[in-house]
Order: structure tokens, then sequence, then C-alpha cells
């Protein structure tokens, strides 16, 4: 199973992983210059790390996050959040249109909440997820 995530985060990787993490780490950039926005930026770092290579890792939610998760992305959706959607929608479109992208435009779909709601997720290996702490 690891050969086969190798591979797929490789293909990712020249298709679409570089561009979005590209993306990630200018919105963490940007949030690193605002100062108030550093633990926003920490966010985008760490899910551009995950966009970077995805299989083999998912995403799930701290327990300890609360209400100031909840404030946290709503800020971030308006600032960031919506953008980084649209990229993710926007690369889906051409993986669609190839067969060998079909996989990946749907992982790219899949990827969407996460832009949209970064803070309270913390990324695990795969056998991890889903309550394995």
């Amino acid at each position: 199973m690891k050969l086969v995530n190798l591979l797929l985060n490789i293909l990712w990787l020249v298709l679409c992983g570089i561009w979005m993490a590209l993306g990630y780490l200018i919105a963490a950039l940007i949030c690193f210059v605002l100062i108030v926005t550093i633990p926003f930026g920490i966010a985008s770092l760490r899910i551009a790390g995950y966009v970077l290579w995805p299989f083999g890792r998912t995403t799930v939610e701290r327990p300890d996050a609360g209400s100031a998760s909840f404030i946290g992305n709503v800020i971030w959706v308006v600032f960031a959040g919506w953008w980084l959607a649209l990229g993710h929608l926007i690369t889906s479109i051409p993986l669609f249109l190839s067969i060998i992208g079909v996989p990946f435009g749907w992982a790219n779909l899949k990827l969407i909440p996460i832009s949209l709601m970064p803070l309270g997720r913390e990324v695990v290996p795969t056998d991890q997820g889903f309550g394995g702490r």
C-alpha cells in the first residue's frame, strides 16, 4: 500500500499538488506579515503540507477544538478560504477532462471543506484516522 501511496503522491504532486500548496504558502505568508493572523498562517502551512502529499494521510477534527476554532474558521473563509476553495474547484476541472486525472479531481473536491475550515483539524496517517488515537 505504501508503494501505491507513493505513486499517487508523485502523480498528484506533478498534476496539481505543487500549485495548490503554493496557494496555501502565499496565504500563510500574508498571514505571517499581518502578525495578528499568525495562527491562520500556521494552519495554512499545515494544510499546505497535506495538499502537497495527501495520499496515506487524512484530517480529523481535534477534540480540543472549540468555539475559537469556529470563529477563526469564519474569519478564514472571508479572507482566504474562499479563494483556496475556488482554486481546488478550478484545478479539478482539467483533471476531470483526462482519464488519469479523474481520481485527482475527486481528491481536489474533497479538499474544499478543509480549505474552507482548516482550524480545529489535524493531519494524521490514514491508519490513525477516524478515532484511532
